[in-house]
């Protein structure tokens, strides 16, 4: 019976798992989800295995799982993509021109993209002026003017 508790503890936890990567995608949970899966298979072949070499094992398996996904399957994937800069809004707007929403003083400023304002860093210059961005560096744009 202890053999049935195992692997039905070890397949519940890959479910529950892999739910909650469902919930909240990231790929991170599938594959310690994965992980869990594998340990159930490991302990049907395996009955007595010691809970601590089970928990040693899960652990190995999961940081490897997370591994070969990081180095071979998600470069792959972003390769793939045909809309690199689709969830990169701030590198989206490199190169294009904005007109300033507030006077960029001390090197601070707003500019006016589409609908929202967001923090402009560069040369001080009044309300009106054009500018383009040049980087991006967290929530705030890095402009210049335009050459």
């Amino acid at each position: 019976m202890d053999n049935l508790v195992n692997n039905y503890g070890w397949w519940l936890l890959a479910l529950v798992l892999i739910a909650a990567e469902m919930l909240a995608p990231g790929y991170f949970l599938l594959w310690i989800g994965i992980a869990a899966g594998v340990m159930g298979l490991v302990t049907l072949v395996m009955p007595g295995l010691p809970a601590l070499a089970q928990a040693v094992l899960f652990g190995v398996l999961a940081i490897a799982a997370c591994l070969v996904y990081w180095r071979y399957i998600r470069p792959v994937a972003e390769q793939r993509n045909d809309q690199p800069l689709l969830n990169k809004r701030g590198a989206q707007l490199i190169g294009r021109r904005f007109v300033l929403a507030e006077a960029i003083v001390n090197g601070r400023g707003k500019v006016k993209v589409g609908d929202s304002e967001w923090l402009a860093e560069g040369p001080d210059l009044p309300v009106g002026s054009e500018v383009e961005v040049v980087a991006v560096e967290g929530v705030s744009l890095k402009v210049q003017t335009p050459h």
